[in-house]
């Protein structure tokens, strides 16, 4: 089992202005001559954590991170206004231009491995290598699996404080519900809702429960980016032309070397959607994960992302 390297601080960072509204926070950590490698944090609106600089080899990898609109040090907090899957496609060409980086690893897990597809789909000869964790698409299926019916067998206690907030005369469509009022003027109820949504997913990310979770909800900042962005994304099918928009694209980017790392009990992406993208795209490695769910914290998928990037040559 291999572990997490020490902790290490940026040795640069900043803000870069993407467009008349958005700027966004990046860092970068490592090697200033090391292969260059993107980590993608999910959510979306999840923003990044000192964390995850530990899942590189400092002396291999130059390791760049950034908050994506709307979240972390990015401004304006929490905006869903330009906030597409395609504004942050066109972020990551800012970001790598502004950089001057040629070509680049990318590391995405979750709503991360989404962008990361999306990202190399649009951009393949940009990219080095793909190492995609949690896999989600982003289909109608997967949503109203994790917000309608379906993780809410396998967690009843979880489920039922998440959906306390909303009257029972709206639970027949959830994600509209919690929209209403993570975009509704009350701030006391934008905060309560944001939580409850927050709390939810941090609840069954783990295959033990654990009242640890990467990020802060009990940060109202923190959760409301978190639960507004994600909800904003998911209402609008993650800005896609089509269900299943993705799968129908990777004839792109069959060429590129790609990992796909996936708990086998991962409640909240579940792992059909990897297995979808296995099948879809044989070409890619794919490492089913035995004793673990969603989280990139736990053991065997820590050890793996890890082991992974050590042996990496590209």
């Amino acid at each position: 089992m291999k572990s997490l390297y020490p902790s290490i601080e940026p040795f640069t960072n900043g803000f870069l202005k993407v467009s008349d509204l958005h700027t966004i926070y990046y860092e970068v950590a490592g090697n200033s001559n090391g292969i260059p490698v993107l980590f993608l944090h999910g959510g979306p609106g999840g923003g990044i954590e000192p964390l995850y600089r530990q899942f590189f080899n400092p002396q291999k990898y130059k390791i760049i991170l950034f908050d994506q609109r709307g979240c972390g040090k990015s401004t304006p907090h929490a905006e869903l206004v330009d906030n597409t899957t395609w504004d942050l496609v066109g972020d990551i060409e800012k970001l790598r231009s502004h950089l001057n980086i040629e070509s680049w690893i990318i590391f995405g897990g979750s709503w991360g491995s989404t962008l990361a597809l999306s990202y190399s789909i649009l951009h393949p000869i940009k990219c080095l290598a793909l190492i995609l964790r949690g896999i989600f698409l982003l289909r109608k299926f997967e949503i109203e699996w994790f917000y309608q019916f379906g993780a809410s067998n396998i967690y009843p206690d979880a489920w039922e404080k998440y959906i306390s907030v909303i009257p029972k005369s709206e639970q027949k469509n959830i994600v509209k519900a919690f929209y209403k009022r993570l975009t509704s003027d009350d701030k006391y109820e934008r905060l309560k809702c944001a939580k409850a949504w927050a709390v939810w997913e941090g609840s069954t990310s783990k295959l033990i429960p654990s009242d640890k979770s990467l990020h802060n909800f009990d940060n109202p900042k923190v959760a409301e980016a978190f639960s507004r962005i994600e909800c904003h994304y998911f209402i609008n099918e993650g800005f896609f032309k089509y269900d299943g928009w993705i799968l129908d694209q990777i004839d792109k980017i069959r060429h590129i070397h790609t990992e796909i790392v996936q708990g086998r009990y991962d409640i909240v992406c579940p792992v059909k959607s990897a297995w979808d993208l296995h099948n879809e795209f044989p070409e890619a490695i794919f490492h089913l994960i035995k004793d673990a769910g969603h989280s990139m914290s736990e053991p065997s998928i820590t050890s793996k992302l890890i082991e992974i990037m050590d042996n990496l040559d590209v």
